[in-house]
């Protein structure tokens, strides 16, 4: 399956809600869901979003966290497929899963403003797991490692400021500590969502279908 080619604001206003994907410009005015707050198209304001089906429920809500994520189909599928596996909660294992990714530890210490910056970040040698590059952004990041920028890039551009944004940060998630001026990150307990805004129990029931 293919990468979405889509921007990521068509990508929100075609889920019919904001994905967060643009980082800081999601929280400000100049969020295209602030005035074009209907699916993308030739029909415009015109066009609403049609009542769906449970099926479609199920669908959209996968779609929605595949692309909150930036993963493709395989990928997805092949995570819902693990946390089938296991013995215990579904819901709980697939997010953990997610949650657990590299890309998103890095973006959830605050190091990238969003999922995508995060994984550049990744890509390019810039993240270290116990002092060790990794570059794999699909990395699960265990219990007890420690997430940094590595040593010799915390004086580049891509990171002016950063530890003082991270010092005021006050959304980081329970199982995550933050030291702002290591710009580094340990995972202290199994990823978690207490507030998540997706529904993963509906998702594995489309897969179970």
């Amino acid at each position: 399956m293919a990468r979405l080619t889509e921007s990521k604001c068509t990508q929100c206003r075609r889920a019919g809600e904001k994905l967060f994907l643009k980082g800081d410009k999601c929280f400000g005015p100049k969020c295209p869901m602030l005035k074009r707050n209907f699916p993308p198209g030739q029909h415009g304001p015109k066009q609403k979003h049609p009542k769906v089906s449970s099926y479609g429920k199920q669908l959209k809500e996968k779609q929605n966290v595949k692309r909150t994520y930036g993963l493709l189909e395989r990928q997805f599928s092949n995570y819902v497929a693990s946390a089938s596996a296991k013995t215990g909660d579904t819901s709980k294992i697939l997010i953990q899963y997610l949650e657990s990714r590299l890309d998103n530890v890095v973006y959830r210490m605050g190091l990238g403003k969003s999922r995508q910056a995060a994984r550049q970040m990744v890509n390019h040698g810039h993240i270290t797991i116990n002092g060790k590059k990794v570059d794999i952004a699909s990395y699960c990041v265990r219990v007890g490692e420690i997430v940094a920028v590595k040593e010799s890039d915390k004086k580049i551009k891509l990171f002016e400021g950063v530890s003082e944004r991270l010092a005021k940060a006050t959304d980081l998630p329970g199982w995550l500590s933050v030291d702002a001026d290591k710009l580094s990150g340990k995972v202290l307990n199994t990823p978690s969502l207490d507030n998540a805004s997706f529904n993963a129990k509906s998702i594995i029931e489309f897969y179970s279908r």
